[in-house]
């Protein structure tokens, strides 16, 4: 049953309120032929415009993602069926009876062209120690890691668990498990060895691959005793593959195996697997507001086509280009826009180990200058704590190189995204503010892809993919404006879906301007009622976040008036604030707090609850 929703009057949007529209006029001028940006689009008769080409997606589905899937992925087998789903039903498939390997269409098509392209570029801690990896080398390492992997009993269907800090090896281990039909299991290397034993044991690992140490931000971080903490109570795990990150020597055991020393005596070529589409590529796990984490799948040929196309572009990327994603590759943003996405295109993908503020708050400015990045990718949670910092930082190196902008993670409000036009960007680079979800694998909602001279709304996602149809529902679907529940009733090549009324939920509230523009509202659950009114808190947020003194902050509501300050929120690794958290406490229900293992400060927890004691007083609200 749906959770009631809302339709009525809503704090105005600054941004939709505000008009201050940026004009991007691309190099292809006033009038242009959509099939020199899309050449798939050739095929489609009538078809001349972005308009046209979104509508086309939509209404032939099969059509489109078929001509899409044939010209941009390599198949072993061809599909003979491109899509058999019934959201009403559950039922999700994409390109039946195809299959194909997608270590291939990452690596092995792109060697046969370009083999000394460089693929990897590993942005190390320390400024100024990058090291470059090309296809052939990263082919190479994937093949020994995959041939190493067979010869410790890994086989197709298996599960690896990956517990490793940004690195070539991370990503090798990744596509290698791709090559010989394993999935992956990549865990993000700084949750508890509590949180890793979780993740393990519901993915039934016989393997684990991982560092001896990990370095961010100048400090060393023990990943493998963090392992071995947590293998202990993981009887499915058979062996530890470990590789050397520093020089420091670490404990070593039977099950353990030095990861370096027996890749090197295995052979660079590793036969792919023929998978289905609808295989396994990967779990990943994301935490729900009770229970434990929860495992989310994603396939083979749906999600590489996605990612492929999405990167491409939402970004305009273009072959030659650096692009720059700063995520974890232990989040689905660096799964869909470090490695599989950029790789499928034959991109140089950046890969960064270090943190916005080391040695100083111009890290990343200063990387981009030094790698020529072209398109920078960011969380609204990073560029808010820059702006604090003072334009300086920024202005300091030569951002000549970039050409956009984008942000993911979390809508970004309105003074973030100014600041990073403006300062950043110098004004000429688009910022696409991007929504979509680990269950969707790619970007849903962005202001790109386009018409070339269509305006960007600051802080608005604006214009749907090709192939989504987003509808706004309250009881039935809205066809106006308004700010409700957005969900999908528009099959595309996602993988997951949870059928709700014939529709996925998204769980997400969506305002959609008289334009037909959509602006991301927060969490349906992140509303406060005030004298019969439903606020959303990021609109509330939106406005404090303005305030010189604040870099981030989050509203919540309950009961009773209470003033007071928290010295820090309860955040997740991933930089998000876990307004469940904060709701819990305030409504005196902590034994009930759901789980935790994504808290990047588990401390933040107890100095919220012991701050909003003192604030009541006695145990009773003042």
């Amino acid at each position: 049953m749906m959770c009631s929703l809302w339709r009525g009057s809503l704090l105005t949007l600054t941004s939709s309120l505000n008009r201050r529209v940026f004009q991007c006029c691309r190099q292809l001028g006033r009038s242009y032929n959509i099939a020199s940006c899309m050449p798939e689009a050739v095929a489609f008769q009538g078809v001349s415009d972005h308009s046209g080409l979104y509508k086309f997606s939509v209404n032939e589905s099969d059509r489109f993602w078929g001509a899409v899937a044939r010209q941009r992925l390599s198949w072993i087998s061809p599909f003979h069926t491109v899509q058999n789903c019934d959201f009403s039903q559950g039922k999700i498939k994409w390109f039946e009876g195809g299959k194909l390997n997608v270590s291939v269409n990452c690596l092995d098509r792109h060697v046969q062209t370009c083999p000394e392209r460089v693929a990897l570029i590993w942005e190390r801690d320390e400024p100024g120690t990058e090291v470059k990896i090309t296809y052939r080398q990263l082919l190479e390492l994937t093949c020994r890691l995959g041939n190493l992997l067979k010869r410790q009993g890994v086989r197709r269907g298996d599960c690896v668990t990956i517990y490793m800090p940004p690195c070539p090896l991370a990503v090798a281990s990744m596509l290698a498990c791709a090559r010989i039909g394993a999935a992956h299991n990549v865990v993000f290397a700084g949750f508890s060895s509590e949180a890793l034993a979780d993740r393990i044991r519901d993915a039934q690992s016989s393997t684990v691959i991982t560092v001896n140490q990990g370095v961010r931000g100048g400090k060393v971080v023990d990943l493998k005793r963090t392992v071995d903490q947590a293998v202990q109570n993981c009887p499915s795990v058979q062996q530890v593959l470990v590789a050397m990150r520093t020089e420091n020597t670490v404990a070593m055991t039977d099950r353990d195996v030095p990861l370096e020393e027996e890749m090197m005596k295995e052979d660079v070529v590793c036969e792919p697997v023929a998978m289905d589409s609808e295989d396994v590529l990967f779990l990943l796990y994301t935490s729900g507001s009770t229970g434990k984490p929860k495992g989310l799948v994603h396939t083979q040929a749906g999600y590489l086509l996605y990612t492929s196309l999405t990167h491409r572009y939402v970004f305009n990327y273009h072959d030659g280009d650096v692009f720059g994603c700063v995520a974890d590759i232990g989040w689905i943003t660096g799964h869909s826009y470090i490695v599989y996405g950029p790789l499928c295109n034959g991109g140089t993908t950046v890969l960064f180990e270090s943190t916005p503020v080391y040695p100083n708050p111009g890290r990343y400015w200063e990387m981009v200058e030094r790698l020529g990045i072209n398109q920078f990718y960011g969380a609204p949670t990073a560029i808010r704590l820059l702006l604090k910092y003072g334009d300086e930082w920024v202005q300091n190196y030569n951002r000549s190189s970039l050409k956009t902008l984008g942000s993911v993670g979390e809508p970004i409000n309105t003074e973030a995204w100014e600041w990073y036009h403006r300062v950043v960007g110098d004004g000429r680079c688009p910022v696409v503010d991007t929504w979509w979800q680990t269950e969707t694998g790619g970007i849903c909602i962005a202001p790109r892809p386009s018409d070339p001279e269509a305006e960007i709304v600051p802080g608005m996602a604006m214009r749907p993919f090709y192939g989504i149809k987003p509808a706004l529902l309250d009881t039935e679907v809205v066809t106006g404006d308004g700010v409700l529940a957005l969900c999908y009733n528009q099959y595309c090549p996602l993988n997951c879906a949870t059928p709700l009324l014939g529709f996925f939920f998204t769980g997400d509230g969506a305002h959609r301007s008289k334009e037909g523009y959509y602006q991301i509202v927060g969490r349906l659950d992140d509303v406060i009622n005030v004298s019969g009114h439903r606020l959303g808190t990021a609109e509330l947020e939106d406005v404090v976040n303005q305030c010189p003194g604040v870099a981030e902050s989050a509203a919540i509501g309950y009961s009773h008036d209470i003033k007071g300050e928290g010295e820090c929120l309860p955040k997740t690794r991933s930089g998000k604030i876990m307004r469940r958290v904060l709701r819990k406490v305030v409504e005196r229900n902590t034994d009930e707090l759901g789980d935790l293992s994504t808290l990047d400060d588990p401390d933040s927890v107890h100095e919220v609850i012991s701050g909003h004691r003192r604030l009541c007083g006695d145990g009773k609200q003042q």
